[in-house]
């Protein structure tokens, strides 16, 4: 059985969204007693998933969570947009690879700091990304 603790939704389209989005992913982790090295490490897993909605759909949202599940708490994230899609994910998800100008290590990066990772991309309709970590 799991039950959430904290949940909030945040719309993206603009630049300054991804630094309200950093903001209080770092307050709500602080508020669960997460470590001031984690929180900064989670929330640079958001900032990454909320840029890549900003920079390549235009628009999106992006919902964090904490809930328990068992015996402990978990942190969640899922950023949803309708934007162009990931063509090839195999290719997004190998360091140093990007569409853009980046280093191309973001999503691999996402996927690293988190328990669970979970990407579904459809070319032309969007992307959904789910990732969780325990946070106790």
């Amino acid at each position: 059985m799991t039950s959430s603790l904290k949940h909030q939704t945040f719309e993206l389209s603009a630049p300054g969204d991804n630094t309200r989005v950093i903001l209080l992913t770092k307050k709500l982790l602080e508020q669960e007693g997460v470590d001031e090295t984690r929180q900064y490490l989670l929330a640079a897993a958001v900032s990454e998933l909320s840029t890549n909605i900003i920079k390549y759909a235009g628009k999106g949202n992006l919902s964090i969570r904490i809930f328990e599940q068992e015996d402990y708490k978990v942190f969640e994230v899922i950023a949803r947009d309708n934007g162009p899609g990931i063509a090839d994910i195999s290719k997004a998800m190998t360091e140093n690879f990007s569409s853009g100008t980046s280093l191309g290590l973001g999503l691999p990066s996402v996927k690293r700091i988190m328990d669970e990772f979970d990407i579904h991309s459809c070319p032309g309709k969007g992307t959904q990304i789910m990732a969780r970590t325990r946070i106790d």
